[in-house]
């Protein structure tokens, strides 16, 4: 499985990584008997859709020790993969109070509480501005953009699994919003896509 992680990543993995990640894997399945965090017919199959479904995204990340904000974190899907793959500091936006709770608990018994903070709030409530932005099943295209320019930079990437609806979002999106896009396959699903989003402004905006 490490071999397979390096390999949709796009880097070395230390055994101490695969491991934290493999102490994360049995954390979730924890908490999914208490609560919903994924769709319970993946639990049994938790590394191929979720751990290197997220582990992907790190390939775009524009610098090493890059600041990154995953907004709707949930389980940590993808925030704490990237945590666990990558250098910089992470912001887990979760505004229910118990998947909150659980990315806290997490965070603190994965010994990643030096750079991974956890804001149970709403996306509108968080501050700060960020290299990456990403986020997992929180909204369609167009409203994501609205909850999440504020955190931004002219320099900030958006890097959003979009699953089969990724080129249908876009054009919806680019009614409101300008911005450079690119669509790349998704290494997990290959009827899947991840969008790429620079240099995203609102139209009429300067």
């Amino acid at each position: 499985m490490i071999e397979q992680l390096e390999e949709t990543a796009g880097r070395d993995v230390p055994r101490e990584t695969f491991e934290l990640l493999e102490r994360f894997a049995a954390l979730l399945r924890e908490e999914a008997t208490r609560q919903n965090l994924v769709a319970a017919s993946t639990i049994h199959n938790l590394w191929e859709r979720h751990i290197l479904d997220s582990a992907q995204l790190v390939r775009y990340e524009p610098h090493a020790g890059a600041a990154w904000i995953d907004i709707g974190a949930g389980a940590g899907l993808p925030g704490l993969v990237v945590a666990a793959l990558c250098e910089g500091p992470i912001l887990l936006v979760e505004p229910r109070r118990l998947r909150a709770n659980f990315l806290e608990r997490a965070v603190a018994e994965l010994g990643l509480a030096d750079r991974v903070t956890v804001l149970a709030a709403k996306a509108e409530k968080a501050a700060g501005q960020f290299d990456v932005i990403t986020a997992r099943a929180v909204a369609r295209l167009d409203r994501f953009l609205e909850l999440s320019t504020h955190l931004s930079t002219k320099n900030s990437i958006w890097v959003l699994p979009k699953g089969r609806s990724a080129r249908s979002e876009l054009d919806e999106a680019r009614r409101s919003w300008q911005c450079e896009a690119q669509s790349v396959p998704s290494r997990t699903d290959p009827e899947s896509e991840i969008l790429l989003l620079r240099r995203v402004k609102a139209k009429g905006k300067r």
